[in-house]
């Protein structure tokens, strides 16, 4: 299982027992980390724009103790080289899963396969890849959408219109630094991303994993976000798929999650967290955690969770 390590104030961070440098379709190398028993129940968990594998650190803490936990780094994010000029895309978003996917599971072994924001966007434009199809068992989608998003987003405060559209696309794609991690700017990302009554510690490690981001990736994704359109790939996800929204959620607005809801050919329902905003996972972690539990336990049988694969040609990172 994971081991887990403390400095002073931080929280207990989950120390992989194992680390990965998987090469995706175009070569691009993409960091993924293990965590848990190998042979356990597998959970595959795709992180969200500016994030990193940290955001997933209270479902790794938890579910690693009777689960094998797969997270990675999207390109540019977190230990994830940046790609070239043409490497930003949702094609690439679904090569870099599949990727991962065939590399740290078994031939036919099963998993939960998890994603945040623009994770979950990842796990909709791989819908109709063959390993998602050969290894998904049953899909959560976090605080996402599938297009849109310029139009919908409440984080700007206009009214509606081409205007707001136009102006949050410039937001996405914005080439100004993020700067420090001050008061100021935990103020500005609890007000675009969290709910109201979000706690200062969660507002501070949100705030610090998004402040990381290198600013290259950021506006490129911003600019792939800005015009995303995913609904027919949507309806390609033939897998039992759950969904969670935050109500306080200004990103992705609860409009979305109830539109995917409602074009899933599986779905399980919709979740709607009463003053939550777009940080779910963290915000919400034990809802997230025991919807992950209970997406196991309905979908991945102890016979359909295998070993990990130990065979991994790519090479490994020490």
């Amino acid at each position: 299982m994971s081991r887990l390590t403390q400095r002073g104030d931080t929280p207990l961070i989950p120390v992989p027992v194992r680390e990965l440098s998987v090469v995706s379709a175009d070569g691009s190398r993409i960091h993924v980390e293990l965590h848990g028993p190998e042979g356990a129940p597998a959970v595959v968990l795709a992180h969200g724009w500016t994030c990193n594998t940290r955001f997933w650190d209270a479902q790794v803490r938890d579910l690693a103790v009777d689960h094998r936990v797969v997270v990675y780094d999207q390109r540019g994010h977190g230990r994830t080289p940046a790609a070239g000029p043409r490497g930003y895309s949702t094609r690439a978003l679904a090569d870099d899963v599949e990727a991962v996917l065939k590399a740290t599971l078994a031939p036919g072994q099963k998993a939960v396969l998890a994603g945040h924001s623009m994770g979950g966007m990842t796990l909709m434009a791989a819908a109709g890849r063959d390993a998602v199809r050969e290894h998904g068992a049953a899909v959560l989608l976090c605080s996402t959408g599938s297009s849109r998003l310029t139009a919908e987003s409440l984080v700007l405060p206009l009214r509606a219109g081409a205007l707001r559209t136009r102006m949050t696309a410039a937001v996405l794609g914005a080439r100004a630094p993020l700067g420090p991690v001050n008061a100021v700017s935990k103020m500005i990302l609890k007000y675009a991303t969290m709910g109201r009554g979000s706690a200062p510690e969660k507002v501070d490690a949100c705030a610090r994993i998004v402040h990381a981001c290198p600013r290259g990736a950021r506006v490129a994704w911003g600019h792939v976000l800005a015009e995303l359109d995913l609904e027919a790939r949507l309806r390609e996800l033939r897998l039992p798929t759950a969904v969670i929204a935050g109500t306080e959620d200004r990103l992705t607005p609860p409009v979305h999650a109830r539109a995917i809801e409602a074009a899933l050919p599986q779905s399980l329902g919709l979740t709607e967290l009463a003053g939550m905003g777009h940080m779910t996972p963290v915000e919400a972690p034990e809802v997230v955690t025991a919807k992950l539990r209970e997406l196991v336990a309905s979908y991945v049988t102890v016979e359909g969770a295998g070993s990990t694969a130990e065979a991994v040609s790519e090479e490994e990172v020490a």
